[in-house]
C-alpha cells in the first residue's frame, strides 16, 4: 500500500496516499481524524474544525490542499500538518540540509556474528548496499549474556556499570528503581561532542560496527535492544554524531553516546525520506519506537573503539585502493620521462625479498616494455646511454613496496578490532562472571592508524617529486609545465603547487596523535589513546595521496601527448584512454580544478586499477607458458 508519514502536533501517522483523485486535504483530514482518536478526552476537541496547511518535511515546500496527492507526494514521503496561527516545527526545516540522497533501499542482507566482518564489507554497508541481520548463533549468545545481567540485578550483586556509577563514581551504588534512569543519564551526559557531523556513510558504518561488536555476546545488551538498533540501520535512520570529542579510552564515549541518543528519540536524525529532523519524529515516521535502555545497556552502547575502527576501516580500504593505483600511475611517469625498466628486474628484488617491494617490481614489469607488451617509447631511447634514473623512478619498488607492507599490517590490526569485544565490563555467559577490563583502550588501532598515515603519505611525497620532473624542462626534455606557448600559457605550474601544498599539509598530519595522552575522568582514565584523531587524520592523509596521484596521472598523460606518435604499452595506453574519456589534452590554459576532480574520481572509483588488471593477468599467464 502506498503511504505517507504525516505528523500532527508531534504525533506521527502512516496514512494511505489514496486513489488517483485523493487530495492533499483528504490526507490531512484522515491524519487529523486519527490524531483525535488517539487523544485523551481531557485534551479537548478544539482542533477538529481548525484550518491547517501541509508541508513536506524534506525541503519544507508548502503543499496546495486541492492538489492530487499522487502528483505532489512520493511514496513514503514525510509531511507535517500546521494549524492556522501556529508555526511549523523548526527542527524539520531550519535544520534540514539540502541533502538529496541517492540511497536506494537494499534488498540483500549481510549476516552479523561479531566474528567475521571485514573492512570491505563495512565500507559497503556504510554505502547503503546491504541490510543486516544477526545469525541465529549471535542471537542465542545475546540472550544468554543478558540472562547473566538479569541475574545480577535480581540477586542485588554489586557490579560496575550495572548498578554503580561510572568512572570515578564507580563506588556509588544505584538503587534498583533508578537503573533505567541511570542509562538515560549516562547517554545524555556523555553527549558532549563538537564539530561537523559524521557523513551519512560514516554514521552507517559506526552504527553497524557497534551492532557487530554487541553481537559477540559479551556486553549484556538485550536482544530487544539489538533488534531495535538493526531496524534503525535497515531503515537508514541515522543519528547526528559530531566527529570530535573522543580521546579513545574508555572507548569512543562521546560519539557513541550521540549515536545512542538518536536511537532513544532525542537530538537529530537523518533518513533518506526526511533529511535531518527531530529524532523521535524520524523514528516514529518509520514505524520505529525510541529505545528505552535497560540496566547496563547505556554503558554497553558507548564503551568501545568503534569510531576509531570504522573511520580507520575506510582509511585502510582507500589506502589499499590508492596504493596499487600509485604503481600504475608511476609506470606512466617512467614512460613519459623515458625511464628504464632495468631497475625492476626480478633478480634485483629477489635478493632483498620484502613482499611489498617484490610485488611492486612485478607489477611494473607487467606494465612497462616487455615481449608481452612492447613500448615504442621505450624502444626510441634504448641506446640513449643513460646509466641510471633518478631515485623517484628507480626506487619505486622500494618506496611503494614498504607502503604496501604497512597497509597490510594496519589492515590486519583493524580487521581484528572490528570483531573484538571492547565493552567494559565484559559478561561471560559460560561462567556467569562480569569482569572489568581495559579492552576499550584504543591504543592498538590508534598506533596502527598513525603508522598508516606515515606510510601512505610517502606515495604522495614521491609522486610530487615525479610531478616536478614532468613539469621541469631541465629534467624532462619536455615543454615547460607541459604546455605549448609557455609564458602565454602556464600549463601545469599551479597543479604542481597544489600537489606540493597537499604533501606539506600531510607532513604535519603525519605527526602521531597516539604519542599524546591527557588524564581524564578525575585521573581514573589516566592514559588515553587519542585514537579518534589518529583515524580522522589518517583518512585525510589518504585523501591527499589520492589527489596528488590524480595530478600525477594528469601530468603523465599530458607528457605522453608530446611523445606522439610513439605509443607506450597496451595497458598504459588504456589508462591514457581512460583519462581522456573525462579530461581532454591541455592545448592552452583553462580552469584546472575540474580536471583534478575528474582524475581524483577515477582514482576513488578504482577505475585506473580495473583498466589495467586484465592486462597484468594476461602478462602473468604468458610468463607461465
Amino acid at each position: 500500500m502506498r503511504c505517507v508519514s504525516l505528523c500532527v502536533r508531534g504525533k506521527w501517522f502512516r496514512v494511505p496516499r489514496g486513489g488517483p483523485s485523493a487530495s492533499v486535504r483528504s490526507l490531512g483530514s484522515e491524519a487529523l481524524r486519527r490524531y483525535h482518536l488517539a487523544k485523551k478526552p481531557e485534551d479537548g476537541d478544539g482542533d477538529r474544525e481548525r484550518d491547517f496547511s501541509m508541508r513536506r518535511c524534506q525541503g519544507g515546500e508548502l503543499l496546495h490542499l486541492e492538489d492530487r496527492a499522487e502528483d505532489v507526494l512520493e511514496d513514503e514521503d514525510f509531511v507535517q500538518m500546521v494549524f492556522a496561527g501556529e508555526n511549523p516545527r523548526h527542527d524539520f526545516f531550519l535544520l534540514a540540509m539540502a541533502l538529496q540522497s541517492s540511497y536506494q533501499e537494499p534488498k540483500e542482507y549481510v549476516s552479523l556474528d561479531g566474528d567475521s566482518l571485514t573492512t570491505g564489507a563495512l565500507v559497503s554497508l556504510g554505502q547503503g548496499l546491504f541490510k543486516i541481520k544477526l545469525t541465529p548463533a549471535a542471537e542465542e549468545k545475546a540472550i544468554k549474556c543478558r540472562e547473566v545481567i538479569d541475574a545480577v540485578i535480581r540477586e542485588d550483586r554489586v557490579v560496575y556499570g550495572v548498578n554503580t556509577g561510572f568512572g570515578m563514581l564507580a563506588r556509588t551504588l544505584i538503587p534498583k528503581e533508578q537503573l533505567v534512569q541511570l542509562q538515560a543519564n549516562v547517554i545524555r551526559s556523555h553527549c558532549a561532542g563538537v564539530g561537523a557531523p559524521l557523513s551519512v556513510e560514516r554514521t552507517r558504518m559506526l552504527l553497524v560496527l557497534r551492532i557487530n561488536v554487541l553481537a559477540k555476546g559479551y556486553s549484556g545488551v538485550s536482544k530487544e535492544t539489538l533488534d531495535a538498533m538493526i531496524k534503525a540501520f535497515n531503515a537508514s535512520c541515522l543519528p547526528w554524531v559530531p566527529e570530535k570529542g573522543t580521546v579513545g579510552a574508555s572507548g569512543d564515549l562521546a560519539p557513541l553516546a550521540h549515536l545512542t541518543l538518536g536511537l532513544m528519540g532525542e537530538g537529530r536524525m537523518w533518513s533518506p525520506q526526511s533529511g535531518w529532523a527531530d529524532a523521535r519524529a524520524v523514528l516514529e515516521g518509520h514505524g520505529l519506537k525510541p529505545l528505552v535502555l535497560k540496566a547496563k545497556e547505556g554503558i554497553a552502547l558507548i564503551n568501545g573503539t568503534q569510531l576509531i575502527s570504522s573511520v580507520g576501516a575506510e582509511a585502510v580500504e582507500r589506502a589499499l585502493g590508492v596504493a596499487r593505483q600509485a604503481d600504475v600511475i608511476a609506470a606512466l611517469s617512467v614512460e613519459a620521462l623515458k625511464g628504464s625498466a632495468k631497475a625492476f628486474h626480478s633478480a634485483i628484488h629477489a635478493v632483498r625479498p620484502h613482499p611489498g617491494q617484490m610485488e611492486v617490481a612485478a607489477r611494473l614489469r607487467s606494465l612497462l616494455d616487455s615481449d608481452v607488451f612492447p613500448s615504442q617509447i621505450s624502444e626510441s631511447h634504448r641506446s640513449c646511454g643513460r646509466v641510471q634514473d633518478a631515485y623517484t623512478l628507480r626506487c619505486i619498488p622500494q618506496v611503494h613496496g614498504v607502503v604496501h607492507d604497512t597497509i597490510a599490517f594496519v589492515h590486519k590490526v583493524i580487521s581484528t578490532e572490528l570483531n573484538s569485544a571492547t565493552d567494559n565490563p565484559l559478561v561471560f555467559a559460560e561462567t556467569g562472571e562480569v569482569m572489568s577490563n581495559g579492552n576499550f583502550h584504543g591504543e592498538y588501532p590508534a598506533k596502527a592508524l598513525d603508522y598508516l598515515a606515515i606510510g601512505v603519505h610517502e606515495l604522495a611525497s614521491i609522486s610530487e617529486r615525479r610531478i616536478e620532473r614532468l613539469v621541469n624542462p631541465a629534467l624532462s626534455d619536455l615543454p615547460a609545465f607541459l604546455v605549448q606557448d609557455g609564458g602565454l600559457n602556464s600549463g601545469f605550474m599551479l597543479a604542481h603547487c597544489t600537489a606540493a601544498a597537499l604533501v606539506s599539509e600531510s607532513k604535519a598530519l603525519c605527526h602521531p596523535s597516539s604519542v599524546d595522552s591527557l588524564s581524564t575522568s578525575a585521573a581514573t582514565e589516566d592514559h588515553v589513546s587519542m585514537g579518534g584523531w589518529a583515524a580522522r587524520k589518517a583518512l585525510e592523509v589518504v585523501e591527499h595521496v589520492e589527489q596528488v596521484l590524480a595530478i600525477e596521472l594528469l601530468a603523465a598523460c599530458q607528457a605522453l601527448e608530446f611523445l606522439r606518435p610513439l605509443k607506450t604499452t597496451t595497458p598504459l595506453e588504456k589508462v591514457h584512454e581512460l583519462l581522456r574519456s573525462v579530461v581532454s589534452p591541455w592545448d592552452k590554459d583553462r580552469i584546472m580544478s575540474p580536471d583534478i576532480v575528474a582524475a581524483h574520481t577515477l582514482v576513488r572509483q578504482q577505475k585506473v586499477w580495473s583498466t589495467v588488471e586484465p592486462y597484468m593477468d594476461q602478462y602473468k599467464k604468458k610468463l607461465e607458458i
